[in-house]
C-alpha cells in the first residue's frame, strides 16, 4: 500500500465533513523529520484557513476527529496546525509482502485507457548524431517508460525528415563521391557534405551496382537521395539501439507530401487562410500565435510549417488522446503555431505538449570540449557512448530537468566512486545482491515484523512512495524526479549496511526480516533504474 495515497485519500474524505472537495494535487503529504512528530505530516490545515475562516489549529483538530484510516496509529495537531500521522507498524512492513509478491510489477499504474504519441529525436538523415539528440533521446525514452509503468498506452514515433535542401545536398555529394569512383574530378559545393565517410557509400554502391547510375537522369537523382537516407537512418537506428531506444513508428515527410495529403489539408483550413504578396497564411493569431504564419510560398512550394501540420493531423486521426513532442530548445517559437493550427481543427489546445530541451556542454579537466581529439569535429553521441558507456551517459543526460542546461561532468562520469551518481545506485544494487547471495541458506521472512530500527523505517516509507512518485514523474514529464529516488533509495540503503548487522546467524528471525527488506531494496532499485534505461548488476 502506497502510505502517502492512502493518507491523501483520509484526508480528501475527512475535508468533505469540513465542506471542503479537496482533489489528490491538493493535498500534500511530506515525511516526517524528525520521527518523534510520527511518520508523515501534512500543511493541509494552513492551506485552508483562509477559505474556512478558522484558525489552522481548529481545522487540524477537526481533520483529526473526522480522519479514518486503518494504516493510521495515532494523529497529533503539532505548532500552529501540523498534522502529523504515525503509521501502524504492520502498515509500514506490509511494502515488503507487496514488492517481493508483485517483484517487476511493483510500481505499475492500472490502465488509464488514455493514448499517447511521444516523438522524439527525429533527427535529420543526414549525418551522426550529435549531443542535443542525445539528450532528446534520453529524456524522451525515460518519459515514455514513465508513461507506460503509469498504465498509459503509449506510442514511440521518429518522423523522418526525408524532403528538403538538406536531403538534396546528401544525394548530390553521395553522387559526387560515386562519380569519383570513375576517375572523374569530385565537385562538391559549398554546402555539399565533404565528410570523407560518404567515400565508403560511393564504394559500396559502385561494388553493388557497377556504373549503372552515372547517367545524370532523374532516377539516377532519386536513387542517390534514397541510398543515403536509407544509409543514415540505418545508422541511426543502430546508434539509437545501441544507446537502449527503439521507436515503434517511423514516419516520412515524403509520404505526406505524396497524393493529396496537403491539398485536402490547406482546402480543409480555407477559413483561416489569406494571401500576401502571393504567399498562402494561415491565420494563427487567432488562436495562440503572435504573428500569422506561411504555409505555401509565392513560388508555390510549401513551407517547413505545411507538412508538419498535416503531420500533426494525422496523427489525431490515429486515436491519440495526447501528442508529445519533444524537441530542442530553440523549437519555442514553433510551440503556439501548432497548437493553434489543431485547434482549428476543432482540438483542443490541451490535445498537445511539447518538451523543450535544453543544450549540452562537456567538460574534461575542468575545461569545455567543443571538438574531438579525434575526428576534430564536434562531438558524436556515437563517440560519447563509446568513451563513456551508455549507463552514465543515459542517467546524467536525465537528472536534470529538459528545461535546464546540462554540463555533462566527463571525469566524473568516469569515477568508480560514490560522487559517480550512476556507481552509487548501482553499487547500492550489487550490496544487495551480495548480502542475499551470502545468506542465500536463510528463508526471506516477507511480513518482516521485527523491523523497528530508524534506517529500517525510513527504508519503509521510501518503498512505499515508489508507485506515487512514478504517478507524479509519469504526470509531469519529469525523470530527473526518478533520479532523485534512486539516490536517496542508495543513500538509505548504504546507511542501513552502515547501521544495522544485516545478517546475523545467532538471530535467524531478525536477519529473515532485515534480508526480505534487502531484497525489497534490490527490486524497487532495478525498477527505477530500469525506468531510466540504466542496467543493475549484481557484481561491481
Amino acid at each position: 500500500m502506497d502510505n502517502e495515497i492512502e493518507l491523501k485519500n483520509a484526508l480528501i474524505a475527512a475535508g468533505k465533513s469540513l465542506g471542503l472537495e479537496l482533489k489528490p494535487e491538493d493535498v500534500v503529504i511530506e515525511h516526517s523529520k524528525d520521527p518523534v512528530h510520527g511518520d508523515y505530516s501534512s500543511n493541509v490545515a494552513l492551506k485552508y484557513a483562509r477559505v474556512l475562516k478558522k484558525s489552522p489549529k481548529e481545522i487540524a483538530e477537526s481533520f483529526q476527529k473526522s480522519i479514518q484510516s486503518p494504516i493510521i496509529s495515532k494523529i497529533e495537531v503539532a505548532g500552529p496546525g501540523f498534522i502529523n500521522f504515525f503509521i501502524k507498524q504492520d502498515s509500514l512492513t506490509e511494502v515488503v509482502s507487496q514488492v517481493l509478491a508483485q517483484g517487476s510489477n511493483y510500481g505499475k499504474g492500472p490502465d488509464k485507457h488514455f493514448k499517447i504519441d511521444v516523438e522524439f529525436v527525429s533527427a535529420n538523415p543526414t549525418g551522426d548524431l550529435h549531443l542535443g539528440h542525445t539528450r532528446c533521446a534520453a529524456i524522451g525514452d525515460c518519459i515514455c517508460n514513465l508513461y507506460t509503468e503509469a498504465g498509459y498506452s503509449v506510442t514511440r514515433e521518429y518522423y523522418v525528415n526525408d524532403c528538403g535542401n538538406q536531403i538534396e545536398h546528401l544525394g548530390h555529394s553521395i553522387r559526387a563521391r560515386y562519380h569519383e569512383q570513375f576517375g572523374e574530378p569530385l565537385v562538391l559545393g559549398e554546402d555539399d557534405y565533404h565528410g570523407v565517410d560518404l567515400i565508403d557509400l560511393a564504394k559500396e554502391i559502385k561494388a553493388q551496382y557497377g556504373d549503372k547510375y552515372l547517367q545524370d537522369d532523374a532516377a539516377s537523382h532519386d536513387f542517390f537521395i534514397r541510398f543515403g537516407i536509407d544509409h543514415e537512418l540505418a545508422k541511426i537506428k543502430k546508434d539509437m539501439a545501441d544507446f537502449g531506444v527503439h521507436w515503434d513508428v517511423f514516419s516520412y515527410e515524403s509520404d505526406i507530401r505524396k497524393g493529396s495529403t496537403i491539398p485536402d489539408t490547406i482546402k480543409g483550413l480555407e477559413k483561416y487562410t489569406y494571401v500576401k504578396d502571393g504567399a498562402t497564411y494561415l491565420k494563427t493569431t487567432a488562436f495562440l500565435d503572435d504573428k500569422d504564419r506561411p504555409i505555401v510560398k509565392s513560388n508555390g512550394q510549401y513551407t517547413y510549417f505545411m507538412p508538419d501540420i498535416a503531420y500533426h493531423y494525422g496523427k489525431m486521426a490515429r486515436g491519440f488522446d495526447l501528442l508529445i513532442d519533444v524537441l530542442g530548445s530553440d523549437h519555442h517559437g514553433y510551440l503556439n503555431r501548432m497548437k493553434s493550427a489543431l485547434m482549428m481543427k476543432g482540438y483542443p489546445e490541451s490535445c498537445i505538449d511539447f518538451e523543450l530541451v535544453q543544450v549540452v556542454r562537456v567538460f574534461k579537466d575542468g575545461q569545455e570540449v567543443k571538438m574531438s581529439k579525434r575526428t576534430g569535429k564536434s562531438i558524436t553521441h556515437r563517440e560519447l557512448v563509446a568513451d563513456v558507456g551508455k549507463d552514465a551517459v543515459r542517467y546524467f543526460f536525465v537528472e536534470r530537468s529538459a528545461s535546464g542546461h546540462l554540463d555533462f561532468n566527463f571525469n566524473l562520469a568516469m569515477e568508480q566512486s560514490n560522487s559517480n551518481p550512476v556507481y552509487y545506485a548501482q553499487y547500492a544494487h550489487a550490496r544487495c545482491h551480495s548480502l542475499l547471495e551470502m545468506a542465500g541458506d536463510i528463508p526471506l521472512d516477507p511480513k518482516a515484523p521485527l523491523l523497528k530500527e530508524e534506517s529500517e523505517m525510513s527504508i519503509l516509507k521510501h518503498l512505499s512512495d515508489f508507485p506515487s512518485m512514478i504517478e507524479a514523474a509519469a504526470k509531469e514529464r519529469a525523470p530527473y524526479k526518478v533520479a532523485g529516488y534512486i539516490q536517496k533509495l542508495a543513500t538509505l540503503i548504504h546507511e542501513f549496511y552502515a547501521a544495522c548487522r544485516v545478517i546475523d546467524r545467532d538471530n535467524i528471525p531478525l536477519t529473515s526480516s532485515r534480508l526480505a527488506l534487502i531484497k525489497s531494496c534490490m527490486i524497487v532499485l532495478e525498477n527505477a533504474l530500469g525506468l531510466l534505461g540504466v542496467s543493475a548488476p549484481d557484481k561491481m
